[in-house]
Parts: C-alpha cells; structure tokens; sequence
C-alpha cells in the first residue's frame, strides 16, 4: 500500500489492483459454478472443482478437470464463457463496459489500472484504446461464430449449433481451449475439417497478437510503418508457428497415433494447428498422450515463450524472447547496443525481458519438481508438458489433469494464476513495487567473469 498526497487513506498500487482483480473474479466465479444450477445433474461439482475450472477460465488456460461440455449446464457454461471473455480481455473490460453504459467518467486511478491491465507504457488514449479493445473483440468474435455455426448447425441443430458457434468463438480469440464437444474430445471429431480449423487458428493468432500490434496494423498498413514492438511480435510470431509446424510436421510425420494416417494437406493441417494452439490456446485435434518426446520437449518450449503482451494469451511473451535473443546476437556480433529494424532497444527493457523469464523459468522448474515428487508414476515429460501448459495458460494435457492429486491440481491453479497476471506484475505486486526508480545513491563497479 502506498498514501496518497495528502497522507490520508492508504492507496493500493496499481500492480496489486490487477493482482487481486484477478484473484476475485476467480473466486466469483467459482461460488457461481458452485450452484447446483451450474451442474448438468443438479449437484454442485464441488468447491475444488469449480475453483480449478474458474481458475482455467479466468486466466484463459484450458486445462479441466471435470468434462465441460458434459459436467455443466447451460447455466454453467455461460459463466464459463463470460469467465473466459473477462479473463481474456482483462476484469477492466467490464469496469469499463460499467463506465461507458452508465456515460460515468473514468478516474485516474481507472485509467491506470488500464495503463497496467494492457501493458502499455503511455497513459495517454488509454480509455479510447480500450473501448476500442471491446468493441474489435466482440466483432472479431462475432464473425468467428458465425463461420463456426455454418459447420455445427448441420451437426447439432440451429440453436445448438448457434451456441457451439458462439461459445468456441470467443474460447478460441480468448486463447482458453474451453470446448462443449464432451467427453474430453475437444476438437478431434473435426480434426479434417478445413472451415474449423482455419477459423480456430485464424482466432487464436489474432487473439495472441496484442490488442496494441492490432491497433497498430489498423492504422498503419504498411509493416514498414509499424512501432518496433509490433514488427518484433509479428516477425517472431511468424518464426514460431512456421518452426513449430515444421518440426512437429517432421517429427509426428509416421506417428501412427497422430499425423501417420493422413494424407499430405491433412498432416500440414494439423501440424500447424498444432503449433498454433500451443501458443496458449489449448484446442487440439490430435492426442496429446500420444505425441513423440521430442515433440513434447519442442512444445514445452513454445508454452513457455506464448502469445504476446496485451493479447489474450499468456507466456513470458515473444516480444520478451525476441528481445533475450538479439541481445545474444548482440554479443555475439561484439555490439554494445541491441537493435532491430534501424531502432535502438534500452537497457531497460532488456533488463525486465531477463526478469520476466527467469522468474518464469524459477516458477516452471519449481512446479515440475513438486509434480515429480507428488506424481512418481507420472511419466516426467508429461509432468514438465503439464506444467508449462499450465503456466504459459495453454491448456493441452498429455496426462489427464483430473487424474493428478488434488495437491498437484492445486500447484497448478497457482501456475496458471501467475502465468495470467504475469510472473514479474506479481513479484511487483509483492515486493510493494510499482515501477522502477532511480537509485539514491550507486556502489563502485567491479568485473564479474561470466561463461
């Protein structure tokens, strides 16, 4: 807590506010799922449940432990998904849906929280940005819902079909992998589907983005004109799908239990929808269970690294891992400045990108421990892919998460609540911090040998 300027009242930062926002809803949500009218039977799911189901939602992972798509009812799903939509555009979406349905003015204090809840470094336009954000969001949404809804209505029905649509729409710009097929499917009964799997990947990628690279591209068309960050986050973004399709493509290519029956477009389909949803979506069309070690090891890695900052998505972010690697290609090239694209990067950001990672890597390597010693007849690749799923908020599972202990589920609700608020926003948020200041005072330099 900090006071404000006359002394009086403590004020929360603005770090914290996003923190515990998060942490609310997640509580809310879970007394709603609760609800014997949230069950598709008329008996609560129980507490732990419904609190790792909302957890999974608010902070757009994927991962479950009851089926969805049967446990729940009506009821139950349209919290889910409005869980999901609050957590993926950020619990101040809706502060500002109240703002602007009510024609209230929006605070400073809002529009910092704003300025934290979306990352950005300017306060300026922070509100006109945001209406912006809901209003693409529901449209993107929308238009995702209604494609969707051409291939379900013929299988479930107009209304139903509608629904699906709907519900699978915001699932996939919102990066949550939330499904209503039942029995732990997901998408795997459409896994040849070309109109389902263009549309789902087409949303998780638009969702992963960030709403300031989306913004960016709006009104600069040209990649030319584009900030840095949105050329580091398209590039980078570009180099991770492409690679990741590759290489399960190579990998998976004669698994008999993945890619080995299906023909050429149908294997490059599903590879790239693989590498797709492994950026923090959680959709699959393949068996998870049934992937080659190599090919788990490969997608721990792009769980870990996620969507981009401001986005739907989760992960230490591209942006950060671009910036990590022309930093070593700045040494590498004995440069003494890290650039890109005729920009300078500062120190700064070089030194927050390091932070975020290490403190994501501490938190990744801490959770698969406990698993290993929690689950010793868990294979350890499936523990470590369970992990990174869960704290770059994907969502995929290769070992049925509702098979683990209850201890073990916990960690992982933690994993996902640290993965979505931010590895580094909450260390800030703990260590009473809200930005960096400048030292009162500098110790004498010294050499440290290094590698």
């Amino acid at each position: 807590m900090k006071h404000d300027g006359h002394g009086a009242r403590p004020v929360m930062s603005t770090t914290r506010v996003v923190v515990l926002g998060f942490a609310f809803v997640i509580l809310l949500g879970a007394l709603l799922l609760t609800l014997p009218i949230s069950s598709s039977t008329g008996v609560s799911v129980g507490f732990f449940d419904a609190l790792f189901t909302s957890t999974s939602c608010v902070c757009v992972t994927g991962l479950v432990v009851v089926d969805t798509g049967t446990a729940f009812s009506t009821f139950g799903h349209v919290v889910i998904i409005l869980l999901i939509q609050i957590g993926g555009l950020g619990f101040m979406s809706v502060a500002m849906l109240y703002f602007m349905l009510l024609g209230k003015r929006v605070t400073l204090g809002t529009r910092l929280v704003i300025q934290e809840s979306l990352n950005e470094d300017r306060i300026g336009g922070l509100v006109r940005m945001m209406r912006w954000v809901i209003f693409s969001a529901l449209s993107i949404e929308g238009i995702g819902a209604l494609i969707l809804s051409t291939r379900f209505i013929p299988i479930y029905g107009f209304g139903k079909g509608l629904w699906y649509g709907v519900f699978h729409s915001i699932s996939a710009f919102c990066n949550a992998g939330f499904d209503l097929i039942g029995n732990y499917q997901n998408l795997m009964p459409f896994q040849y589907d070309p109109v389902v799997n263009i549309t789902i990947c087409l949303l998780i990628i638009i969702g992963g983005l960030g709403f300031a690279v989306l913004q960016d591209i709006k009104h600069n068309r040209s990649f030319r004109k584009l900030r840095l960050h949105s050329k580091l986050v398209i590039t980078f973004t570009a180099i991770l799908l492409f690679g990741g399709t590759l290489i399960v493509l190579l990998v998976e290519w004669s698994n008999p239990a993945t890619l080995g029956p299906m023909n050429f477009f149908q294997k490059l389909q599903a590879a790239f929808f693989q590498s797709v949803t492994l950026r923090t979506a959680g959709f699959n069309t393949i068996d998870q269970a049934s992937l080659l070690p190599a090919t788990k090891m490969i997608s721990v890695i792009l769980m870990f690294i996620g969507a981009s900052p401001a986005s739907t998505g989760g992960g230490v972010k591209t942006s950060t891992m671009a910036v990590l690697c022309l930093n070593v290609r700045m040494v590498a090239r004995g440069r003494s400045e890290i650039a890109a694209y005729h920009r300078t990067i500062n120190r700064d950001t070089m030194q927050r990108a390091l932070a975020i990672v290490m403190i994501g890597l501490a938190v990744l390597l801490i959770d698969i421990m406990a698993l290993t010693l929690l689950e010793p007849q868990a294979n350890f690749l499936d523990l470590a892919f369970e992990c990174a799923s869960a704290l770059g908020t994907v969502g995929v599972s290769s070992v049925g998460t509702g098979t683990l202990e209850p201890v073990s589920r916990m960690l992982l609700i933690l994993a996902m609540y640290i993965g979505r608020v931010g590895p580094l926003t909450l260390t800030m948020a703990l260590g009473h911090k809200q930005a960096q200041t400048k030292d009162a005072f500098r110790y004498p330099e010294e050499r440290v040998l290094v590698g």
